[in-house]
C-alpha cells in the first residue's frame, strides 16, 4: 500500500511569476507570517503575499547589486538588506521613521536586524557581516550611529541569524554564537569538513531561541544554548552550547528548518547526471529525519521538480520557513515552491485519489467539522466528487449531463456545490437550458458569480443564454449595484446594454453604446431603427468609427438629411470631409450645395482629389476655389482653374515657371489651340535649352517650327537637338505623305460618288398605274392610246402630261419648286 505523503507542494505563481521571475533572479527571502521579502540580483527588494501577489507600492530599489541578505524584525514593521554594494538599508514598511542607510567601503555579505527593531527604546540595532561583524546601533543625545567591532579575522562572514538574545553567525572556519544580554560571545562550533564555505554555505536556523540548526556541506547539527550550574575560576561564560544531535547525510544541505521535532532539509544530490554531452544536476530533495547522535531515521524524501535545476549549484538554493504555521519555501533563482503538511481534506482527497472511497467516507463522517473543501455527501458523489476533490473541474462539469441527466433537484443541487467551490466558471456552459430547464434562480446566481468574478464571462452569458432563462431586470438590477462600485468598469457596462437591449430599453442601451464607442451601436441602430435617437449625436458616431458611422449615414440620408448631418459636423472639418466626400462618391447632385465647402476640405484633407473633384464639377466658385489653391500652392488645380475662368496666359505662366514642365505646358497649348499661347510659349523658352528641346520634339505638328527656329541665338547648346530636328523633319515628312494620302483618298472618292451619281441618273423610273397628273387630275398610263400623251417625269418621283406643263416650267417640278424642295426638283426624264 502507498504511503501517504507528509508534505504538499505549491508553486508560487502570480505576481511572484509574472512581474519577478519572468525578468529578475531570485537572490534570497526572508519570511514572515505576514509576507514574503524576495531580494534580487538587480538589487530590488520585493513584498508579495503568501501566494505571490505583489503588496502594492512594496518595491524597494534598494541595491545596485545582488542583495546577498534580508532580515525582518518579529512585528515584521521592519526590513534590512545588504548587497556587494556596500549599502545596507533598513526601510520601514508603514513608517520611514527609523529607516536607515549605511554605506561601508567593502561589500556585506549578511545582516541580520534586532528581532524587536521596531519596540520604543530598542536601540534600533542591527548586525552586518563582511570580513568584520560589527553591530550597529542608534542611540546617545543625539540618536547618532554607533559600529561595535564584535569580530573579525577569519574569513567572510557569509550567513547572521538573529533569534531573541543570540547572534549566530558563520565565517569559514565555523559558527560562532553571541550572547547579547552579556555582550559576550559563548562559544565556537568549528567547520568539520573539507568542503569550500563559498560554495557549501553553512544553513542556519533557529528552532527556538535557544535551539540553533545547522546544515554545512554534508555535516547536520543540532545545538542547544544552555545556562551554566555555576561559574568556576575559569571566568567562562555564563551560558554554553551543547549539541544534541549530529549526522552525516549523502548530499549536500542547502538548507534547514524545524518540524515539530523533526528536521527538514533541503538537499542537493552529490553526483551528477548525464544529460547529452554534459554534465547537469539532478532535482534537489526535501528530506524530512528524525534527528540522533551519530545517525537519523528517514521520514519521507521528496524529489522538487525546480525550475531550471540542471543548471543550479548547491549555494543556489534556500530554505525558509514559518514556523507557526509549518510553511516552508524552496528558494532557487527562478522558482519559489511552498511546502505545507497536510490536512484531513488533503487525506481525503488521498483516498479519492485511490478511488478509496468507502475509507474516504469514514474519514469524511469522523473529521466532518475539520473538513474545509469536502463535505461527507459530497463524498457520497463518488465519481463526481473524485473529480472536483482533484480539482479537475471542466471534467467533473463536463461529466455532469450525463451523471444527472434530466433530473432538475439534481442539477440545481449541483450547480450550488460548484458555487461553494467557486467552480461555476467551469459549470456554466454545460448547464442546461432546456430538458430541463432549471429555476430562474440557478441561472440568476450563475450570473452573479459571474458578475462579482469574471466580468467577461458575464458578457458573454447574456449573449448567449435566452432571456426566458433568467428575469432580465433582476440582472440588470445587480448589474447597476455592481457599476456603483465601478463606475469605469467598460466590460460591465456592456453587458448592461446587452441586458437593456433584451428588456426593449433601446434608448438606453444606445446611450451606453455611445458612452462607450462600441461599436454595436450601428447594428443596434440598424436593426431597431433608432435614428431618431442619434439625430444629435452624430458627432460621437464619427468618433467611434469614421468609416461605419459615415456608411451609416449615407444609407439612411432619407431619415438623416444631408442638410442636418452637415449642420453637426460643420466644426468637426475631418468628419465633414469624410462624409461629404462619401456623398459625393454616390452621386456628386447630392451635395451640390457643398461643393464650395468640398473644395477647401479636399484642398485639406485630400489634395490628390481635389483636381478630379474640380473637372467634374460647376457647382463652386472659381475665385473661391482659386483663393484656396492659391493659399495652399497647388499649381496644377490653379492651372485648371484659370483655364476655366479664360485666363489662359496666366495658367501657361504657372506651367512654366511653378511646375517648369515643358510637357504639360505643350500639352495646354495643344487642348487651348490658341496662337497667342504658343507665341508666349516659345518667347518664354527662348533662352532655356530644355524648353527649346520639348519644344523642337512636339510642335511640329501644331506650329510651323520656322516660328521657333530662327529666334534661338547662335551658339546655345541644346541637349539632343539633333534628334529633335531629326523628329521634326520625320514629323513633316510624315504630314506631307498624310497629306498626298488624304488627296488621293479625297479625289478616288470624288469619282466614285460622281460614276454613282451617272448611273444613279441613268436608272428607270417607275410609275405606278394609279399616279394621276397634278394639273388635270387624269391618270398618267392609260390604255386607249388616242387619248396617250407624253409624260413629264421628274426625279421626285412627280410625273406630268406634257400638254399640262407650261412651256416654261418643263425644267421644274412645280409641287416641288412651291415648297422649295431641293434635290430631284430640277431632275426631269421625259
Amino acid at each position: 500500500k502507498d504511503c501517504e505523503p507528509t508534505l504538499k507542494y505549491e508553486r508560487i505563481g502570480n505576481d511572484m511569476k509574472n512581474k519577478l521571475l519572468s525578468k529578475d533572479c531570485v537572490s534570497c527571502l526572508a519570511v514572515h507570517s505576514k509576507f514574503l521579502v524576495v531580494g534580487t540580483h538587480w538589487g530590488m527588494i520585493h513584498i508579495f503575499d503568501h501566494a505571490g501577489n505583489a503588496i502594492r507600492d512594496k518595491e524597494i530599489a534598494a541595491h545596485t547589486t545582488t542583495v546577498n541578505q534580508l532580515s525582518i524584525d518579529d512585528q515584521g514593521d521592519h526590513i534590512a538588506s545588504c548587497s556587494d554594494d556596500g549599502r545596507v538599508m533598513i526601510s520601514g514598511l508603514y513608517t520611514a521613521d527609523n529607516n536607515q542607510t549605511v554605506n561601508f567601503d567593502r561589500p556585506v555579505k549578511a545582516v541580520a536586524i534586532d528581532p524587536k527593531f521596531g519596540k520604543h527604546g530598542s536601540g534600533k540595532n542591527f548586525v552586518t557581516g563582511d570580513d568584520k561583524l560589527i553591530l550597529n546601533e542608534r542611540g546617545g543625545l543625539f540618536n547618532r550611529h554607533k559600529s561595535t567591532l564584535l569580530h573579525q579575522g577569519e574569513g567572510l562572514i557569509r550567513e547572521i541569524k538573529w533569534k531573541g538574545e543570540f547572534i549566530a553567525w558563520t565565517n569559514d572556519h565555523g559558527v560562532k554564537i553571541f550572547d547579547m544580554t552579556s555582550r559576550s560571545r559563548i562559544t565556537f562550533i568549528s567547520k568539520d569538513h573539507s568542503y569550500r564555505p563559498d560554495q557549501y554555505k553553512c544553513n542556519m536556523c533557529w528552532k527556538d531561541g535557544h535551539t540553533l540548526l545547522l546544515a554545512w556541506a554534508d555535516k547536520v547539527k543540532v545545538c542547544k544554548v544552555k545556562e551554566r550550574a555555576e561559574r568556576d575560576v575559569r571566568d567562562l561564560p555564563e551560558k554554553y552550547v551543547e549539541i544534541t544531535a549530529m549526522f552525516t547525510i549523502d548530499s549536500f544541505a542547502c538548507g534547514i528548518s524545524p518540524l515539530g521535532e523533526s528536521l527538514v532539509i533541503l538537499t542537493f544530490e552529490k553526483e551528477l547526471q548525464e544529460e547529452g554531452n554534459r554534465q547537469v544536476s539532478k532535482r534537489p530533495h526535501l528530506l524530512i529525519v528524525e534527528p540522533h547522535m551519530e545517525y537519523f531515521e528517514e521520514i519521507s524524501n521528496d524529489a522538487l521538480t525546480v525550475r531550471g535545476f540542471q543548471e543550479y549549484k548547491p549555494s543556489d538554493y534556500h530554505l525558509e520557513t514559518i514556523e507557526d504555521e509549518n510553511l516552508f519555501y524552496i528558494v532557487s533563482p527562478k522558482d519559489i515552491i511552498v511546502s505545507k503538511e497536510r490536512d484531513t481534506d488533503d487525506h481525503v482527497a488521498w483516498l479519492l485519489e485511490r478511488e478509496e472511497f468507502e475509507e474516504a467516507m469514514e474519514v469524511a463522517e469522523k473529521n466532518e467539522h475539520l473538513l474545509r473543501k469536502l463535505t461527507q455527501k459530497g463524498v457520497a458523489m463518488k465519481y463526481l466528487e473524485y473529480l472536483l476533490e482533484m480539482g479537475n473541474y471542466e471534467e467533473a462539469a463536463r461529466q455532469c449531463p450525463r451523471i444527472l441527466g434530466k433530473n432538475k433537484e439534481s442539477w440545481e443541487e449541483q450547480t450550488w456545490k460548484f458555487q461553494k467551490l467557486r467552480q461555476l466558471k467551469a459549470l456554466a456552459p454545460y448547464l442546461p437550458r432546456t430538458e430541463p430547464q432549471l429555476s430562474p434562480a440557478i441561472y440568476e446566481l450563475v450570473l452573479n458569480d459571474f458578475l462579482n468574478t469574471d466580468c467577461e464571462k458575464f458578457l458573454n452569458l447574456v449573449k448567449e443564454w435566452p432571456s426566458n432563462l433568467y428575469n432580465v431586470q433582476t440582472i440588470i438590477t445587480a448589474t447597476l449595484d455592481r457599476l456603483d462600485r465601478e463606475r469605469n468598469n467598460t466590460v460591465l457596462l456592456r453587458a448592461l446594454g446587452e441586458l437593456y437591449t433584451l428588456e426593449r430599453q433601446y434608448e438606453k442601451s444606445l446611450a451606453i453604446y455611445l458612452k462607450l464607442g462600441n461599436t454595436d451601436v450601428f447594428q443596434l441602430i440598424h436593426k431597431y431603427n433608432l435614428f431618431s435617437s442619434i439625430s444629435d449625436k452624430i458627432v460621437q458616431l464619427m468618433e467611434f468609427d469614421e468609416d461605419q458611422a459615415a456608411k451609416l449615414l449615407i444609407e439612411n440620408m432619407d431619415k438623416l438629411p444631408i442638410e442636418q448631418v452637415a449642420k453637426q459636423l460643420e466644426n468637426h472639418q475631418k468628419y465633414l470631409f469624410t462624409y461629404l466626400d462619401r456623398v459625393c462618391q454616390k452621386d456628386q447632385q447630392l451635395c451640390q450645395p457643398y461643393h464650395g465647402q468640398l473644395v477647401k476640405l479636399y484642398a485639406e484633407f485630400a489634395p490628390h482629389k481635389l483636381l478630379p473633384f474640380l473637372k467634374s464639377s460647376i457647382h463652386y466658385p472659381l475665385q473661391g476655389a482659386m483663393d484656396e489653391c492659391q493659399v495652399r500652392g497647388l499649381i496644377p488645380e490653379q492651372v485648371y482653374l484659370l483655364g476655366r475662368m479664360g485666363d489662359l496666359k496666366k495658367a501657361l505662366s504657372l506651367i512654366t515657371t511653378q511646375l517648369k514642365d515643358v510637357d504639360q505646358a505643350i500639352a495646354f497649348c495643344k487642348d487651348k489651340n490658341d496662337e497667342e499661347l504658343w507665341a508666349d510659349l516659345i518667347k518664354f523658352s527662348i533662352d532655356k535649352p530644355s524648353f527649346i528641346k520639348g519644344l523642337l520634339h512636339n510642335i511640329g505638328t501644331h506650329v510651323d517650327p520656322i516660328r521657333l527656329i530662327p529666334q534661338i541665338q547662335n551658339g546655345m547648346k541644346i541637349p539632343g537637338l539633333r534628334d529633335s530636328l531629326v523628329k521634326i523633319l520625320q514629323d513633316y515628312n510624315l504630314q506631307m505623305s498624310l497629306r498626298e494620302g488624304c488627296k488621293r483618298i479625297l479625289v478616288a472618292d470624288s469619282f466614285n460618288l460622281l460614276d454613282r451619281f451617272v448611273k444613279t441618273q441613268k436608272r428607270a423610273v417607275s410609275v405606278d398605274n394609279g399616279q394621276v397628273c397634278p394639273i388635270c387630275q387624269e391618270r398618267i398610263l392609260v390604255t386607249d392610246l388616242k387619248y396617250a400623251s407624253n409624260v413629264v417625269l421628274f426625279y421626285c418621283k412627280h410625273a406630268y402630261h406634257e400638254d399640262c406643263l407650261p412651256t416654261h416650267a418643263q425644267e421644274r417640278c412645280s409641287i416641288c419648286s412651291t415648297q422649295r424642295r431641293g434635290p430631284g426638283s430640277k431632275a426631269v426624264v421625259k
